[in-house]
């Protein structure tokens, strides 16, 4: 019989690979790149990630959404104990002995997701909206960064400070769609230095909206930078996804930037020939 990536049946693999590719996800390609036992584990990650959000997301009551959160939760527990329920799960249990995947992380993302039901969250403090970063996207980058290969912890320094710098640029990218469903992402001190109210859709015709903007893109491009000096310290092969994610959400960051913060309405992407551009440069390299 011939051996399959993380000895998982080839129905469970494509059904995890279907969530992802049907998520859209720009990093669906870079994922593919990767050998399979990684790539399949990154894949099952993705899932996780992709399900817990739409828990969170989409329509229905905070009960029943504390109850599906809740439930993941038993669900990641029984990983570490080699149970699995589903092709999502059946992927992971052998990704988190392979890899070495911690299970704070997947319940910090699942903390992060219950953030996001539990509240729309409005103009939060530093202190909350940077932890809400470390759960919904450092964490994530605390797993995929085993999954890709290196263990060390300036990977999870690179998880720490690349998480952070892609959901800024989240944050950024979508305050005009966030403001039509009732939430304001930037920070509490940011707005009010700049006399913002933190109403979101008084927020987006507020003229100090473009300082806070890009007041929290210079953190972001910091976090960058962070992150890629922490890259340095590691294994520099395990890092390729990491490098190309970077790149990438930079580039959509300058991008931005140069469309300026007055019109949140026009939507902004990197151009299909930009991102194979980059694939290409940091994929090789």
């Amino acid at each position: 019989m011939t051996a399959t990536p993380l000895g998982v049946a080839p129905a469970d693999l494509a059904a995890v690979e279907t969530v992802v590719r049907g998520a859209g996800t720009s990093f669906y390609h870079g994922m593919r790149v990767l050998p399979p036992d990684r790539r399949h584990a990154m894949y099952a990650i993705y899932a996780f990630c992709r399900i817990v959000d739409d828990i969170a997301d989409e329509a229905g009551a905070l009960p029943d959404k504390i109850r599906a959160l809740a439930a993941w939760r038993g669900r990641i527990a029984g990983l570490y104990q080699g149970r699995s329920e589903d092709a999502v799960t059946r992927v992971l249990v052998p990704s988190v002995a392979r890899f070495q995947l911690r299970a704070d992380d997947f319940i910090a993302v699942i903390d992060g997701m219950q953030m996001d039901a539990e509240t729309d969250i409005v103009a939060p403090p530093m202190a909350v909206l940077d932890l809400y970063c470390d759960r919904v996207a450092s964490a994530v980058g605390r797993l995929s960064v085993r999954a890709f290969g290196d263990t060390s912890p300036a990977a999870d320094e690179v998880a720490h400070a690349l998480g952070r710098a892609l959901q800024l640029t989240n944050i950024l990218r979508d305050i005009y769609e966030d403001a039509a469903r009732g939430r304001l992402y930037l920070p509490a001190e940011y707005l009010a230095d700049a006399g913002v109210p933190v109403e979101p859709a008084a927020a987006l015709t507020a003229p100090g909206l473009p300082i806070v903007c890009a007041r929290l893109a210079t953190l972001a491009h910091t976090y960058f930078h962070g992150a890629a000096q922490a890259m340095h310290q590691c294994d520099r092969t395990a890092m390729k996804p990491a490098r190309l994610m970077g790149a990438t959400y930079d580039a959509l960051l300058s991008a931005l930037e140069r469309r300026g913060w007055q019109r949140l309405d026009e939507r902004v992407s990197l151009p299909k020939w930009q991102k194979l551009w980059l694939a290409c440069r940091y994929w090789i390299f």
